[in-house]
């Protein structure tokens, strides 16, 4: 209920409320250009400083300190988490806050239910209340534990894709079960005035059936798809809060809601894109996890070239022009630090040095952006697929590091492949490529990569980290 706090008058909370959305749209303006990220951040933030903060004076609170308090308890708790989590931990982490912004929304839609369907509470609630809340269990209950299962898989405790027969049914059934409590909760179907326990049969089956929903999406669902997976899980957190904005009347949940979802499922579309893929396939087909058979592997055999980091680093004291090409293994060896050392050298050796980033490399979008900022490398030298492209005709060296699919020619000549017409990064027109991997294992995608048997292609195995610092040390030692 609202209480004149204050004095202030009733348009103040509207006014509040409006200055609260004109921060949260001018800081994702912010967030388009990395230079203004960082001030886009701040100007959001703001917004939802405004909008909390206004939201607490305006409404009467039965208990203001406990708000308080659970307010304090997860400032701090997020505070420590976004100040200790590594940066190549940092897809893990979006995906649980995408997960909590949803798991919020359906919890709030119920609370909401719980003060319309009291003993105090209205004989019939209006329709559009309840059509909100159904819609809030329903994103919030997937988005949810959708979530939590791709952070579990991102973290590593389940990281190939789970398939089962009649899968894609199973799917079906739990969304048409919460469907059809959705339709009981907004046509009120067996609801009385005498409890508020009546509706929760239909609301909470609705919020079952899309928690299991969320599970049975995400866990078929393999690596390569994790950018698309973290931009549409966060674009149905805001989905989320957008409908729970409608179930409470609040318009800045209505704007800030709107204005995720919306920007997350742009983001989602050009992921898919990036990929050459459609979202249902992502969804309902999927990349083969599997290990490629004894023939497919036996193309290596004898083809493949290997160098060492003293070879390398011979090559580069003659290269006028250097691509470094990062994907998840770089993430995963943490390899970034030594990556752009070797790129500072190299440029104190007058060497152009450009970061050809792959849109869907990493585990989530703008992953590698990420991690190559946080080493300190100038935004300038990162070109994307389509800039960097035409470059390596005229590239001396290119160092791929950690990367695989993106850079496999197979896109492009095999129309039978599970990854053809999706756009790849051209590195073999380079004068050299130099491929640091563990080893021969396929990407994601579950298939060999003729690039590693080509003439001008040599393999540099070994750990990402362990590999760049070692060529940062024989660089080193060439220019001493």
């Amino acid at each position: 209920m609202p209480g004149i706090a204050a004095g202030l008058p009733p348009a103040a909370l509207s006014l509040a409320y409006l200055a609260a959305a004109v921060l949260f749209i001018h800081g994702l303006r912010q967030l388009t250009h990395p230079r203004t990220a960082r001030r886009g951040n701040i100007f959001s933030a703001a917004g939802m400083v405004v909008a909390v903060g206004v939201t607490v004076l305006w409404f009467e609170i039965l208990s203001p300190m406990v708000l308080f308090a659970g307010l304090l308890v997860g400032a701090a708790i997020g505070s420590w988490l976004a100040v200790t989590v590594d940066t190549t931990d940092m897809p893990q982490l979006v995906g649980l806050f995408n997960g909590f912004g949803g798991g919020a929304s359906a919890l709030v839609a119920g609370a909401e239910l719980v003060d319309l369907f009291g003993p105090s509470g209205p004989t019939v609630a209006p329709v559009e209340t309840t059509t909100a809340a159904a819609a809030t269990g329903l994103i919030g209950g997937v988005t949810f534990w959708g979530s939590l299962v791709a952070a579990g898989k991102l973290q590593g405790y389940v990281e190939d894709p789970i398939h089962y027969p009649g899968e894609n049914t199973l799917k079906a059934a739990f969304f048409g079960l919460a469907v059809l409590a959705g339709v009981a909760l907004v046509t009120q179907i067996g609801i009385s005035v005498l409890s508020a326990a009546t509706w929760v049969p239909s609301y909470w089956v609705l919020v079952a059936a899309a928690s299991i929903l969320g599970i049975l999406l995400v866990v078929p669902i393999g690596g390569a798809d994790m950018p698309v997976v973290i931009a549409l899980l966060n674009a149905c957190s805001g989905l989320a809060a957008a409908a729970t904005g409608f179930a409470l009347d609040n318009s800045v949940l209505i704007v800030a809601g709107t204005l995720v979802g919306a920007s997350g499922l742009i983001l989602t579309f050009i992921m898919c894109e990036s990929m050459n893929r459609t979202l249902t396939n992502v969804l309902f087909g999927g990349y083969s996890a599997d290990e490629p058979s004894g023939d497919v592997a036996d193309i290596y055999t004898g083809n493949v070239m290997s160098t060492s980091p003293e070879e390398v680093a011979m090559l580069l004291d003659v290269a006028r022009r250097v691509v470094i090409v990062p994907g998840y293994g770089m993430a995963v060896g943490k390899a970034q630090h030594a990556v752009a050392e070797l790129a500072a050298l190299l440029e104190a050796n007058d060497v152009e040095v450009i970061f050809g980033v792959h849109p869907v490399a990493g585990r989530m979008p703008g992953h590698m952006n990420v991690l190559l900022a946080e080493a300190n490398v100038p935004y300038e030298q990162m070109a994307e697929l389509e800039a960097v492209n035409p470059m390596f005709s005229q590239t001396d060296v290119v160092i791929v590091t950690g990367a695989n699919d993106v850079v496999n020619p197979s896109a492009l000549s095999e129309t039978s492949s599970p990854i053809a017409g999706m756009p790849v990064l051209h590195v073999w027109d380079a004068q050299t490529v130099i491929v640091n991997k563990r080893s021969l294992s396929p990407g994601y995608a579950g298939i060999p990569n003729p690039l590693f048997t080509y003439d001008n292609t040599y393999m540099l195995f070994g750990d990402a980290r362990e590999a760049m610092q070692a060529l940062v040390t024989e660089y080193k030692d060439t220019h001493r």
